[in-house]
């Protein structure tokens, strides 16, 4: 008798424990609260963006048009320099070894001069000897000939002798020009951001994909905030700006408006891989803020809030003009 009732009772208790998975399934899963409270726009209407903290010379990559392996680093991460200020130096013995030689080739190449000119001046001195005598028919013209190009050919050896010695010189000069480039120095005044190169390492020439050196002038510093394209028409130059700092809308700073960058481009991830974009192009704006007191990083977000009109507004003062 229990066998008859117990597979529908299994069917029963199978077929409930499945209506009772679906319902739980389809419950709302209350969202998570933010660990951080997102900052609020301080302005009725407003246009809000994602900006990049950066010096206001842009972070410059430094590199090096020399390649070697780096024998001295003068500076360190936070360390200010002057335009001009030695950065790192690459291993210059080569290049020294180099311009010794060079400076021997030109002591030689100097040496043929003075070898050319007094054999032009041998030369010379036979001709003139021999014009004397075919003039008294005691040597033949094709003697005479013969002392022509004689001195003909110790000019031209003399030619010869002097290019030697430019070109000793230009090789010198490009050695020079090479050991004075091998001390890679500050483009600008500005902070050390980043080193990514030590002593004994070697240092290709060339773009890198890693900067050896990132640095730039962060007094003041900028912010550089990306607009979407759909609210860029809504930004105007003067209007008050207010930026948050990512994880903290405690910390907020009034912007001064610098410039857009007047090519609209793709919107890139705030990872900051360049492969990284989305179907978006946005309007930068550079705003510039005084830091002295604030806890802000170059490459640091901040939430930016530029006040706008609101769009409704706008499109009567349009509908006005229209008319």
């Amino acid at each position: 008798m229990i066998r008859k009732y117990l597979l529908p009772i299994l069917a029963v208790f199978g077929i409930g424990f499945a209506i009772l998975t679906v319902i739980n399934g389809n419950r709302a899963i209350p969202a998570a609260p933010p660990v951080v409270e997102p900052a609020a726009p301080p302005f009725t209407s407003s246009v809000a963006g994602a900006g990049i903290v950066e010096a206001n010379t842009e972070n410059i990559a430094i590199g090096t048009l020399i390649d070697g392996v780096v024998s001295e680093i003068y500076v360190s991460v936070g360390t200010r320099v002057k335009d001009g200020d030695p950065l790192f130096k690459i291993d210059d013995r080569e290049l020294k070894a180099q311009l010794t030689v060079r400076t021997m080739a030109l002591h030689v190449a100097e040496a043929g001069v003075k070898v050319a000119k007094a054999s032009l001046a041998d030369e010379q001195n036979q001709l003139s000897r021999a014009e004397i005598l075919a003039s008294r028919q005691v040597i033949s013209v094709d003697e005479l000939d013969r002392h022509r190009y004689a001195v003909q050919i110790a000019d031209s050896k003399l030619a010869q002798a002097r290019a030697e010695v430019t070109s000793a010189k230009a090789q010198i000069k490009e050695t020079k020009v090479n050991l004075d480039r091998i001390i890679v120095r500050a483009p600008v005044d500005g902070e050390i951001l980043q080193i990514k190169i030590h002593p004994g390492e070697f240092a290709p020439a060339g773009v890198t994909q890693t900067p050896l050196i990132l640095m730039g002038n962060t007094d003041p510093l900028h912010v550089r905030v990306d607009v979407d394209e759909n609210d860029a028409w809504r930004v105007r130059p003067l209007s008050p700006a207010v930026a948050f700092l990512r994880g903290n809308r405690e910390v907020k700073t009034p912007l001064k408006f610098v410039r857009f960058e007047p090519y609209v481009i793709p919107k890139k991830s705030l990872t900051g891989d360049s492969t990284e974009r989305v179907d978006t192009r946005v309007l930068q704006v550079i705003y510039r803020f005084e830091h002295t007191d604030l806890p802000v990083f170059v490459g640091q977000q901040m939430d930016v809030f530029i006040e706008a009109p609101d769009q409704l507004s706008l499109k009567s003062n349009n509908d006005r003009i229209v008319k």
